[in-house]
């Protein structure tokens, strides 16, 4: 290991572009002990993916979590932790195989492709929002707005709860990324839980009775031989998804235009050809700068990778946009190319875990960027750089001034 290199993920040049770093960790030092995060971090393609697939890599990491507190600390955060508990992301089998199987029937092939239509509403309503203007922030204008009403109204959210819906979604942001070191607002994000979990409850108990095409229904009525989902399962998952919604689509759309605009060869290939590069185009983004950056698991008992011994209790990251950059896995691994064929990226996960909502963002991001894209055939960036968000787990940017240009439309 080159000693020079220091252990900390989120200096500022490794915030707005990590991938140096990762190619660095993933040649010198793949399977790396890092002392200032105090876990395991994993770099290359065929371990992350073993990882993935190895139970000895628990997801079940709120208890641990929870029992490294002081007493005061727990008593504190228990009513986050409780949430989180029940997140179908943070359990192992059996229990995650009995939750997905019922919570994924929300999420079938034909319920995502009935959500198009709208999908398609929401894009073109948010792009005449921005027809009188000639700069906007990419992200709080359009990237963000997007999944933000989908998933609500998919959820079965009333129009007239949205906005302060999404202040809630904000709350669940900051408790799963962006609360170290910052507790006045972690505590104020606890409440805004609190408050979200409290709203789904009652929305819960309303759907009970009125039935209706959404999530919350799908969940009430997800049942396999005598097994249901509880309501502190229903709501706690729909947390879940309203985090993954918000979030991960908010950062593929972003993070697609801006390796986009920073390779303009590329863009112009895809404006060529929209229908038929939509598709690898998106995995392309999801390969090269994904929304997810890394994942975490418990080790649950000692194991071996590459010489070194990772321990019972012990933390590992598996970074997936270093695996996604592998070049044993990737050929020409730091070049954009939109018509990458095979294109085997780990974006969305691997193995049992793989993201549930995959679908649905796959869907809103590629009929966002196609949308965008062609209707501002000008479209450049105000200043040189977005503005990143310093998260260990997520890619994502906070800010993006971009020029509209003329529109097409």
């Amino acid at each position: 290991m080159n000693t020079a290199v220091d252990d900390e993920v989120l200096r500022s040049d490794r915030v707005e572009d990590p991938h140096p770093y990762f190619r660095l960790m993933r040649e010198q030092d793949p399977v790396h002990w890092n002392e200032k995060y105090r876990a395991w971090f994993i770099h290359r393609y065929d371990d992350v993916t073993d990882a993935l697939r190895d139970s000895r890599f628990s997801s079940a990491r709120i208890q641990p979590a929870l029992d490294r507190l002081s007493p005061e600390q727990r008593d504190e955060r228990r009513p986050t932790y409780d949430i989180l508990m029940d997140w179908l992301v943070f359990r192992d089998p059996p229990d995650h195989t009995r939750l997905r199987k019922l919570v994924s029937r929300a999420f079938t092939p034909r319920a995502v492709e009935s959500w198009r239509s709208r999908a398609n509403q929401v894009v073109d309503q948010t792009l005449r929002e921005l027809a009188d203007k000639s700069s906007v922030d990419l992200i709080t204008d359009f990237a963000y707005p997007i999944p933000a009403v989908v998933i609500a109204e998919i959820m079965g959210v009333p129009p007239n709860d949205r906005d302060t819906f999404k202040e809630w979604s904000d709350s669940v942001m900051v408790l799963v990324f962006g609360a170290r070191g910052l507790e006045d607002r972690r505590l104020k994000a606890q409440h805004g839980l609190m408050e979200l979990a409290s709203y789904l409850g009652d929305l819960v108990e309303f759907h009970r009775t009125h039935s209706g095409e959404n999530i919350i229904g799908d969940l009430i009525a997800a049942q396999e031989g005598d097994d249901r989902l509880s309501d502190q399962e229903i709501v706690a998952n729909l947390v879940l998804f309203l985090f993954g919604g918000h979030e991960t689509t908010t950062n593929l759309i972003g993070n697609g235009v801006n390796a986009l605009l920073r390779n303009p060869e590329q863009l112009e290939k895809y404006r060529q050809n929209p229908d038929g590069l939509t598709k690898p185009m998106v995995e392309e983004v999801l390969r090269y700068d994904g929304p997810s950056k890394m994942e975490v698991r418990t080790i649950s008992e000692d194991l071996s990778m590459r010489g070194q011994t990772l321990r019972r209790g012990d933390m590992a990251y598996l970074v997936q946009h270093a695996a996604n950059r592998d070049p044993g896995q990737f050929h020409n691994p730091d070049l954009f190319d939109i018509e990458r064929e095979p294109n085997h990226h780990i974006g969305f996960g691997f193995g049992i875990h793989f993201c549930l909502g995959a679908a649905l963002a796959r869907l809103e991001g590629s009929i966002a960027l196609e949308r965008l894209l062609t209707c501002y055939p000008q479209l450049v960036p105000d200043r040189k750089d977005p503005h990143w968000i310093p998260t260990m787990l997520s890619r994502g940017m906070e800010s993006f001034p971009v020029s509209l240009g003329e529109s097409k439309t």
